[in-house]
């Protein structure tokens, strides 16, 4: 890969990986293998109600960011934690070229190119 700067927008359903220049973007869309299901507590049971974290899904997603120099990870709640979990715990070179986490909701892929150009322009203005 020759872009230097990568985004990814992630939830727990797909993680859509895009690696931008100034005049090109390759995506990927990435999906769990298993799909994502809310675990309900009840009462009387022991845990705390919550599913596993994927990590398949996460060293798929890890695996896709692989030789971007600048990485901006955003979404609209947990999994973008949790992928910094990942990276920290298995991929230290990569958590190393996280710059940013953003909260972001659901954009479609164009506003998210957008959104990544002018954040790291910004951050690029910062030197």
């Amino acid at each position: 890969m020759s872009h230097f700067h990568a985004l990814v927008w992630i939830d727990h359903t797909e993680a859509h990986v895009m690696h931008i220049a100034l005049d090109d973007v390759e995506k990927s869309v990435i999906q769990p293998a298993k799909p994502h299901h809310k675990l309900h507590s009840r009462y009387g049971t022991l845990g705390d109600g919550r599913a596993p974290e994927d990590q398949a899904y996460y060293h798929q997603v890890a695996e896709a960011l692989a030789g971007a120099g600048e990485i901006l990870i955003v979404g609209p709640a947990q999994a973008k934690l949790q992928l910094i979990k990942h990276l920290h715990a298995h991929d230290p070179k990569l958590a190393a070229c996280v710059v940013g986490v953003e909260t972001v909701d659901h954009p479609s892929d164009g506003q998210l190119v957008a959104y990544a150009r002018k954040y790291f322009h910004a951050k690029d203005q910062m030197r």
